[in-house]
């Protein structure tokens, strides 16, 4: 492989690619520069005769901590198992490379991206897609790249082209694009309700970048790439499908006309048992030969693909009878669970998820470990379940998938932009979504249900969010937009487009490509649908619960904020601690303090022995200053001969003179007052930390108000 390096400015810096250099024996290696963020991805694949009836491409990602100049967190001092971050950025690679693979190539691939260099400004993550782009152009494995990948902002109104990690966090959209030079193959993001015209506007931007950045790739490939390998394709099962079709097509279509999703399993399966046992079970003779188990069931996805797709452009109906733009029937229920702080129970024909909100404290938030580049704690996460006996299958849970993992990552940025800012509503919230029963969409479904449990927890959220999944069915030059699709659609279909958002605006958004790439013109149609789809969803959600709950639950802990001059930060602490633990304890409550002068208190939820109320009134009264010529109920909290020591406020507290006691002469303090007891006093000066009171001068105001 001989060395080569090109560059070409994309977004105002030199994006670079170099090969020949680093990874020599893999199949393809490149490394990518931007900025001074770098990636080296290399791809790999393995000559093998056994072809499994699958395509096995397995997509790694990596962000060594050295590349920031940092140490891995944790005892062992290295890194572990991928984080949520490097699992998201590995489907973000798969996803758009794994369409562009020959449909009959089945040797295994590996694709991995690593990270050497990080400089906090440029995410390393669009570079692990651009590189695993080129290193398989550059590569002897069949592959119809290249593809190009950026990230759109929208800072102050203007659109950013690959933005800084600065603009992101006031950017008001995160949308990463990839697509060839023919058309968009991927879209994943983000957004604060941003209307479908502008998001559309930032695709087309981003697209018009990739087209620059795949055709660079292209020029790179033609200079230092190998010559594609021939490889062994699956046998043609062609005749075998046209055989099979005679025989067994009408009642194959038959059978996909059940409405239930399970019923119609049981008969399509039905229907493939006769031609296995007539084709694969008899030994071969002059008049019928046998059948390999594996042809036929890939002659049979044939066939039940054609079926879908026909029905669908001929007779513009779907499996389970709908119309291209109808929705399945919806049912909402909130408050299902007795105990748990807010459940939305969410059922879209048979997909059904159920969503419970637990809210709790600052400490509960989730420390983000080992972040490249930094990330504030977590105030709000959802997870996502999805076993095996929601599709009626059997496999046993050993955590959550990559899946699971990207498809709760796409459900909890579609619900963070409605969420109220820590000071409106303080808490921390997870929300955990199960999912019971599975035909397509249950990510969205997840929306939806998190939703209806974030109101019934008492979460002022600002608008209600709702989402919907759209497909699309292209055959013999006709394209048909299906609205709120179904397993088998998504399965046989030419795409996936999840779409949630507000009735204003799209709050996420994520786009599969079955095939080559998608049109503008079309996308704009499916944009247009999957709103009008998002409205009535909406109105229906709306129905059961039409508005947050004005409380939150019983169950929930209880939070305050007080705000404090950061200069009595240390007054609340004590030395060594020791003014915050004895607050804690006499109170009952916990107390978080930030730089800022930020006080979170907080106890759980029917604690007879927390005051959390008293508690935020004491470090309230301790945030501020002592007046002159202000009346304070104070407390005696010490006796001298010549006077009481009375405290004012929390922290501050003054002498009040035995001449100040009373208006006649006092021969004994106690006579007036004892420790414990509260007493009004008037400040009269403050000199330095001293503070001179008077109760004389309050009995003296009284008495002439009388």
């Amino acid at each position: 492989m001989s060395y080569l390096t090109k560059k070409k400015k994309i977004a105002g810096r030199d994006l670079v690619l170099e090969t020949g250099k680093l990874a020599r024996q893999a199949h393809g290696s490149v490394l990518v520069t931007y900025g001074e963020s770098v990636v080296l991805s290399t791809v790999v694949a393995e000559a093998s005769e056994n072809l499994p009836d699958f395509f096995p491409l397995t997509v790694d990602y990596r962000e060594n901590q050295y590349a920031a100049g940092q140490f891995p967190g944790g005892i062992f001092k290295r890194e572990g198992r991928p984080t949520h971050k490097e699992i998201l950025t590995m489907r973000l690679i798969d996803r758009p490379i794994r369409p562009l693979f020959p449909e009959d190539y089945r040797q295994e691939v590996l694709v991995t991206s690593f990270v050497l260099s990080a400089d906090k400004e440029n995410d390393p993550d669009i570079l692990g897609v651009i590189g695993a782009s080129a290193a398989l152009s550059v590569s002897d494995i069949p592959w119809n790249g290249p593809l190009g990948a950026c990230r759109v902002g929208l800072v102050e109104d203007e659109f950013e082209l690959n933005p800084s990690t600065a603009q992101r966090e006031l950017s008001e959209l995160e949308l990463v694009v990839a697509g060839s030079s023919d058309a968009v193959v991927m879209v994943e993001g983000s957004a604060k309700i941003i209307p479908e015209d502008d998001i559309q506007v930032a695709i087309r931007l981003a697209q018009d970048a990739n087209v620059e950045v795949a055709e660079f790739i292209s020029e790179f490939a033609k200079e230092a790439g190998k010559s594609k390998r021939t490889y062994v394709p699956l046998p043609s099962i062609d005749d075998l499908t046209e055989k099979l079709e005679a025989e067994f097509g009408a009642a194959l279509d038959d059978a996909s006309r059940t409405i239930v999703k399970q019923e119609r399993s049981a008969k399509m399966k039905a229907v493939k048992k006769e031609a296995r046992e007539k084709y694969c079970s008899a030994p071969a003779s002059d008049e019928q030969e046998c059948v390999d188990g594996k042809e036929l069931e890939r002659a049979f996805e044939q066939m039940e693909a054609r079926c879908v797709r026909r029905q669908i452009i001929e007779e513009n109906r779907r499996y389970d009878g709908r119309a291209p733009e109808d929705l399945r029937e919806i049912s909402c229920e909130v408050g299902v669970l007795p105990r748990t702080h807010g459940t939305g129970l969410f059922t879209r024909g048979e997909t059904q998820v159920l969503t419970a909100t637990t809210l709790g404290t600052v400490d509960d938030e989730q420390r983000v470990l080992d972040p490249i580049v930094a990330e504030d704690p977590k105030k709000f996460m959802l997870h996502y379940n999805f076993p095996g006996w929601s599709v009626g299958e059997v496999w046993f849970p050993r955590g959550p998938k990559r899946r699971e993992i990207g498809h709760g990552d796409l459900a909890e940025r579609a619900l963070e932009t409605v969420l109220p800012d820590r000071e409106g509503f303080p808490y921390t919230i997870r929300l955990v979504s199960e999912v019971l029963e599975s035909n397509g969409s249950s990510s969205m479904a997840s929306v939806c249900s998190g939703t209806l449990s974030l109101m019934d927890a008492g979460v002022g959220i600002s608008d209600p969010v709702a989402g919907i999944a759209m497909g699309v069915v292209c055959e013999d030059g006709k394209e048909v937009v299906l609205t709120d699709i179904s397993g088998v659609e998504d399965h046989f279909g030419d795409m996936d487009f999840k779409v949630a958002g507000t009735q204003n605006g799209i709050t996420a958004l994520q786009l599969d490509i079955k095939t080559s790439g998608v049109s503008q013109e079309l996308l704009a149609r499916v944009f247009e649908d999957a709103k009008k789809a998002r409205i009535a969803i909406l109105k229906e959600m709306l129905s059961t619960l039409r508005e947050p709950r004005e409380t939150t639950s019983p169950y929930a802990p209880r939070i305050l904020m007080v705000q404090i001059n950061p200069e009595k930060i240390g007054m609340l602490i004590g030395p060594g601690g020791k003014t915050i633990r004895r607050l804690e304890e006499e109170y009952g409550s916990n107390i978080e303090v930030e730089d800022d002068g930020t006080v979170t208190l907080s106890c759980e939820a029917n604690n007879e022995d927390s005051d959390v109320e008293g508690l935020a009134e004491y470090v309230n009264n301790m945030g501020r200053d002592v007046e002159v010529g202000k009346i304070y109920d104070g407390k005696v909290t010490e006796i001298k001969d010549f006077g009481p020591i009375v405290e004012i406020l929390p922290g501050s507290d003054g002498l009040c003179h035995i001449s100040e006691l009373a208006d006649g002469y006092v021969k004994d303090v106690e006579s007036i007052c004892k420790i414990g007891d509260t007493i009004k006093v008037k400040v009269l000066a403050v000199e330095g930390n001293r503070i001179k009171l008077s109760r004389k001068a309050v009995m003296q105001e009284e008495s002439t108000e009388e």
